[in-house]
This record gives C-alpha cells, sequence and structure tokens, in this order.
C-alpha cells in the first residue's frame, strides 16, 4: 500500500482517483499542478480513472469508502474531519503534504490612493503582515499572512490554463 513520505507519492500512478472541486485551489489545481510536474503528463493518463468528488469533504468520503483509492483535499478539511471522528485511519492516511504555496489573497483597488493618500497601500500590507494576535488571527482563519507577489501565483496559473480553466 501508499505510505506518507516527504517526496512525491510515485506509487499513485495507475489507482483511481478523485480532486475536489473542479475550480478548488487545494483540492485540483495545486495537485494537479504537482501531478503533472511529477509525471510530466494529464492526470487522465497517470490514474486508472480521474473524479471529481465536488468538495474536500466528499473526496475523504469517497477515499475512505473504497469509491477511489487516492484522493487530494485540504489540509484543514482533514484536521477538522479527523477531530470530528470522521476519519477511519485504518481505512484512510495521509501519504503526501504539498510545499507550502500562496492560496488565499487580499487584494487591493489599484487607485485606492487616489482616495485615502500616498502609501495607504503599504500601511494596509503592513497592518496585516503585522498581525500576531491567535484570536484574531483565527477569526480569518490563519495563522499569520506572507508578503505575496503575481509571480507565485504563476503555478495555479499556468495548470488553470492548461485544464482550459483560464483561456489564454
Amino acid at each position: 500500500g501508499l505510505h506518507y513520505s516527504e517526496e512525491f507519492p510515485a506509487g499513485i500512478k495507475g489507482h483511481t482517483f478523485t480532486f475536489g472541486s473542479k475550480s478548488s485551489t487545494s483540492g485540483r489545481l495545486m495537485p494537479e499542478y504537482f501531478i503533472r510536474q511529477y509525471f510530466h503528463s494529464a492526470p487522465e493518463k497517470i490514474f486508472k480513472r480521474v473524479g471529481f468528488s465536488g468538495d474536500h469533504s466528499k473526496t475523504l468520503a469517497l477515499v475512505q469508502s473504497g469509491s477511489y483509492e487516492v484522493g487530494a483535499l485540504n489540509y484543514k478539511v482533514w484536521e477538522n474531519e479527523f477531530k470530528a471522528g470522521n476519519v477511519d485511519t485504518t481505512k484512510v492516511r495521509i501519504i503526501w503534504k504539498t510545499p507550502p504555496y500562496p492560496d488565499y489573497n487580499w487584494t487591493i483597488r489599484g487607485d485606492v490612493e487616489e482616495t485615502f493618500g500616498q502609501g495607504f497601500i503599504a500601511k494596509v500590507q503592513n497592518v496585516l503582515l503585522s498581525l500576531d494576535n491567535p484570536d484574531l488571527l483565527a477569526s480569518f482563519p490563519r495563522t499569520r499572512f506572507v508578503k505575496a507577489d503575481n509571480s507565485m501565483y504563476e503555478p495555479i496559473l499556468q495548470t488553470a490554463i492548461a485544464i482550459g480553466i483560464i483561456e489564454h
């Protein structure tokens, strides 16, 4: 069987696989990005069957029930389902965790400094990046914010173009 590894799980090839929602970053785009990076091919050519569960909890349920052998889901969903007692570790287990990547972003209008003055964008960034109150951060829910730029989203963009979600 497949077991946890720090390395990409090459043994998933030939198994049945389900993503979450077709447009989910953590349930589709980034897992597909890493699959394509490793195998240099589309998932449909790698797996016996590819499905889309619609959401992370359903992915877990489908793998746990045996409908699919492997699935990709957000770690927060796994943690929440585990805490709720919905994970049977005799049937499912984590086999790999993706490296960190930018996911959710905060965006500000380009013309905001015309209204609020020069330096307003930097002030907003500094406030978000300096947040360290756990209770306040939990309301987002995040443990921290990190500075990102458009280039960090390139893998998501390229995968979305490759699978036809975004026209280029």
